[in-house]
């Protein structure tokens, strides 16, 4: 007798069927949730058939017989970033309880990556695509971004993006522009007139929208443009210690504010003021955006724009499954604003 005689018999589901009393196409009906809708006993019979069974279903099977899977490809910039971690903890919360699997990579901050994935998203036979990021202002490689995700939603799939509306999908839209211009106006009322912005690396449109947002909000109290300098460097922490470095080494008068366009860049500045030995905020004040747990581990806690980052994952797992069929022409756009957070980091600054 050989060993694989002696392993049990995985159950199929024309066991599921038999012991359930039903036909093959009811159980499958019942298990694929299909158009046609089965009656509440007869799919209890199924699921309890299921359940004495230990059936599981082959999902490649599955695939190729409906030309879909149950899989939900999700890319985002940089998994090590809170930013994203959080977005994407919310999805995969979301998606467990409608039933989908996640398959979650990680890319840099490019189009051309994202192109790749989804791609590979479409060779998987993928139900869904959710892109999370900022869109760059590389306009070719967006477009052919935009050409491959035509050919994944052409083959079935759907795709929402996290991020600028600018790959003509649903959406969750971050209004990094308005919440940037909120927390200038916040901080300007407090009595900080010269800045330093740090503000990311140069292609990226969060950057730009964070710092075009600022200066609006600036203007908006009559600082002039030329008592704001604008350093960029990576969204990291170590660039937001780089970027700091630099505005030190351009020596006094030092800004009496400086905003990071993401927190983990203010955690990167914290940390080289810090070791220049400069009181925050009492020689320079800090603020960043987007509220980042870890924030609640950082002295002094830092003002900044809170996104609810994890609702924003929910959300997009939501548009997949809406029940609203998406009109490529007429994508769905759900902007989410920002709430300005002013904390110690920024205290009022004395007159003169």
């Amino acid at each position: 007798m050989t060993n694989a005689s002696l392993r049990p018999r995985k159950a199929t589901l024309q066991d599921v069927a038999d012991r359930a009393g039903v036909s093959l196409a009811t159980a499958s009906r019942v298990l694929n949730a299909g158009s046609r809708r089965v009656g509440r006993s007869m799919a209890d019979r199924v699921n309890q058939a299921v359940a004495e069974l230990g059936y599981t279903a082959n999902l490649q099977a599955r695939a190729v017989a409906t030309g879909q899977s149950a899989m939900v490809g999700v890319v985002v910039h940089d998994i090590a970033d809170p930013y994203f971690s959080s977005i994407a903890a919310g999805l995969i919360e979301a998606a467990e309880t409608l039933g989908l699997l996640v398959c979650m990579s990680s890319t840099s901050a490019t189009e051309a990556a994202e192109r790749e994935y989804v791609e590979l998203m479409r060779a998987q036979r993928a139900r869904a695509v959710v892109l999370i990021g900022s869109r760059s202002d590389d306009a070719a490689a967006r477009d052919a971004l935009r050409v491959e995700i035509e050919a994944f939603t052409r083959s079935g799939g759907q795709a929402v993006c996290v991020g600028q509306d600018l790959l003509g999908v649903d959406t969750i839209r971050p209004e990094n522009l308005a919440g940037a211009s909120a927390l200038a106006r916040a901080l300007a009322a407090l009595g900080h007139r010269s800045f330093a912005v740090l503000a990311g690396p140069r292609g990226l449109l969060t950057a730009r929208d964070r710092l075009e947002g600022f200066r609006a909000g600036l203007t908006a109290w009559s600082i002039p443009a030329e008592l704001v300098r604008v350093v960029h460097g990576e969204f990291t922490r170590d660039g937001g210690y780089e970027a700091m470095s630099a505005i030190l080494a351009a020596g006094e008068p030092f800004p009496d504010c400086v905003f990071a366009v993401t927190d983990v860049m203010a955690v990167g500045a914290l940390a080289r003021l810090r070791a220049a030995g400069i009181e925050v905020p009492g020689q320079i004040a800090v603020a960043g955006f987007d509220d980042i747990i870890t924030l609640r581990d950082v002295y002094p806690p830092l003002t900044t724009v809170r996104l609810p980052l994890k609702r924003m994952g929910e959300m997009a797992a939501g548009l997949l499954v809406s029940g609203i069929h998406p009109d490529p022409a007429r994508p769905r756009v759900v902007p989410v604003p920002g709430e300005v957070i002013m904390r110690d980091s920024t205290n009022r600054r004395p007159p003169g």
